[in-house]
């Protein structure tokens, strides 16, 4: 008697091998031999310029500076700087939903991947059936009660023919690759804000000392104003104006307290503690550090996790299209359930109550009114779309690298140039101090001597402030000592 796929008999060994086995191989030979219709992935080209503009006066990089790759904020030498960047990293909620969206992006490709392996189910079911008595309904043979006892496993594998599931895969495990540059420019992120943070506020630190400092002088100076006016040398009028100076002063001093207090609480959030619970002393600014090489611009390619992010995603948007064209294809099934039915249970499962099935299924959508058509054409665009998003990260990248030297290299002229204007402030402080204690010079051009001296000796501290913020943001610019390397396999 010739087999057909479906056929469901009583068990035997031997038809089962030779009927069972040869169509499972044939599929298998099917599956090895399955082509994939989606297009081949090429890492998409971007215009790259030979150097930057601005490196005309940095120096190669020496093997040294591969030391600060790791915790680059270590290039600033401040001790509290670095145990705030390590709480960070254990603490910063943002920086943990990060790690938890990776950890999902992984499973997920977990997930896609088990579709290359069959779906294994069992079942088992106990019935107890009752017939109608009327022979001529039944037959005067059959039992008008019987049970029906049922133990099967069903196995169903749909054929990757096409590639529809290999690019599934390759498309998943894109995406978890780009959760993890997400996760390490967050990462970066994090680390610059706080470190911007902390400096920003030490600056204020130094702005509020240059202020007390001042605070002090012209209480003094009050206090010589008065002493000369009782003597009748000053008049009520320098009297004024010294008092109006002590005070405007004095609530500037005040402001840089409620500007500092903002920072500190936004350092507080950045390591996971409430900013009730959380103050920092009041420090001086760190030494200027070392400017980070910024190499050559091919390198930043390799050195931005976010532009190794979006290029991630154009992988995977290839991948998609893959998936598009291969629903124009038809959907292979495969099915094997094997088993025991029996109506008693001391014969359940034995081999005369074995049963069998295996066979094969094809579908093919005939018309679906352009549909499958315009998921492609979807996807196509997609990529598109992710193409020029890759290429205007990678051109907003050169753009950040570029500010970033353009300013260092500014803000180092200007604060020499600044030096000297604070030098200057102070001498033609002295000299009309002098003048007006000798009777020379009214009280007013002390008073506009000691506003220039003031307001040019804070404009220095707020350069000192903007040229270590601007080596945070280099060294962000620049990718922060990340490389592409490190991104994980994901598998």
């Amino acid at each position: 008697m010739a087999w057909k796929i479906g056929d469901s008999r009583p068990f035997h060994p031997g038809n089962l091998v030779r009927r069972a086995v040869f169509p499972i191989l044939c599929f298998g030979l099917l599956l090895i031999g399955g082509c994939s219709v989606g297009p081949k992935y090429s890492k998409p080209t971007t215009q790259i310029p030979p150097a930057y503009k601005e490196n005309a006066d940095w120096k190669a990089a020496q093997p040294s500076d591969q030391a600060q790759k790791g915790n680059w904020w270590e290039i600033f030498q401040d001790p509290q700087l670095n145990a705030l960047e390590e709480k960070l990293t254990v603490s910063n909620q943002s920086l943990r939903a990060a790690v938890d969206r990776f950890r999902e992006a992984r499973d997920v490709l977990r997930e896609t991947r088990s579709s290359f392996y069959p779906l294994v189910t069992a079942s088992v079911s106990a019935t107890q059936n009752r017939q109608s008595s009327n022979k001529a309904l039944r037959g005067s043979t059959s039992p008008a009660n019987y049970s029906d006892l049922i133990l099967a496993g069903d196995v169903s594998y749909e054929a990757d023919a096409w590639g529809s599931v290999r690019h599934s895969v390759e498309s998943s495990r894109a995406l978890a690759q780009a959760s993890a540059a997400d996760l390490e420019t967050i990462r970066l992120s994090l680390h610059a804000e706080l470190a911007l943070d902390y400096l920003t506020l030490r600056g204020l630190d130094a702005q509020k000392q240059l202020f007390d400092t001042n605070v002090d002088a012209f209480d003094k100076a009050l206090q010589l104003t008065e002493s000369r006016f009782q003597g009748g040398v000053a008049s009520r009028e320098d009297v004024d104006l010294a008092a109006t100076q002590l005070e405007q002063t004095r609530a500037e001093d005040i402001d840089i307290t409620s500007a500092r207090d903002q920072f500190e609480h936004a350092v507080a959030v950045l390591i996971g503690q409430p900013a009730s619970s959380f103050s920092l002393d009041p420090a001086p600014l760190p030494a200027i550090p070392p400017v980070p090489p910024p190499g050559l611009p091919s390198e930043l390619l390799e050195r931005r996790p976010d532009i190794a992010e979006a290029e991630r995603r154009v992988a995977s948007a290839n991948e998609q299209i893959g998936i598009a064209r291969a629903a124009f294809f038809p959907t292979i099934t495969l099915g094997l359930l094997g088993g025991f039915e029996g109506g008693r249970f001391p014969n359940w499962l034995t081999g005369p109550s074995a049963i069998w099935s295996i066979g094969a299924s094809a579908a093919e959508t005939v018309f679906d009114a352009g549909r499958r058509r315009a998921v492609s054409d979807q996807a196509i665009a997609s990529y598109d779309e992710l193409i020029a998003d890759y290429q205007q990260t990678v051109l907003t990248s050169f753009q950040q690298v570029e500010d970033s030297l353009s300013d260092l290299r500014v803000l180092d002229d200007e604060a020499k140039t600044q030096d000297a204007a604070v030098a200057a402030a102070n001498r033609a402080l002295e000299q009309s101090t002098n003048r007006y204690k000798g009777g020379l010079d009214t009280y007013l051009t002390v008073i506009t001597a000691q506003s220039a001296a003031l307001a040019n000796e804070r404009t220095a501290v707020s350069l000192l402030t903007r040229r270590l913020t601007s080596t945070v943001l280099l060294v962000k610019a620049l990718g922060g000592g990340w490389d592409v390397s490190k991104l994980p396999a994901v598998d």
